[in-house]
């Protein structure tokens, strides 16, 4: 006899293959999401679940970012109005190099 395939939404489950879920996926889903690609080239993203009798496609809500990631490597790390790197850049002249450090104890 062969198996039954369904496809269901992760809210409609039954609490019987919601508690099955649960113990396939212990630790979340995370890893195991697929991309289903339909015969119209929409997509949906699925998990799946194996009972003696079913074959189950569980289609998940996945929230994908939006922006590339260049986008974010673009952004200047200093605003425009910083004035890092300037001419006004300078360093104390009351510091000694000859000066030796000072030594700070644990006690």
């Amino acid at each position: 006899m062969e198996k039954k395939r369904l496809v269901i939404s992760y809210n409609n489950l039954s609490p019987e293959v919601l508690e099955l879920v649960k113990k396939k996926y212990p630790t979340g889903y995370l890893n195991s999401v697929i991309k289903v690609t339909k015969p119209n080239n929409d997509f949906f993203y699925a998990i799946t679940l194996d009972t003696d009798d079913t074959s189950y496609l569980i289609k998940v809500n996945v929230k994908i970012d939006s922006k590339p990631k260049d986008e974010d490597e673009e952004k200047d790390f200093f605003s425009e109005s910083d004035d890092i790197g300037t001419n006004e850049d300078s360093f104390p002249e009351d510091e000694v190099a000859d000066e030796p450090a000072e030594e700070y104890s644990d006690d």
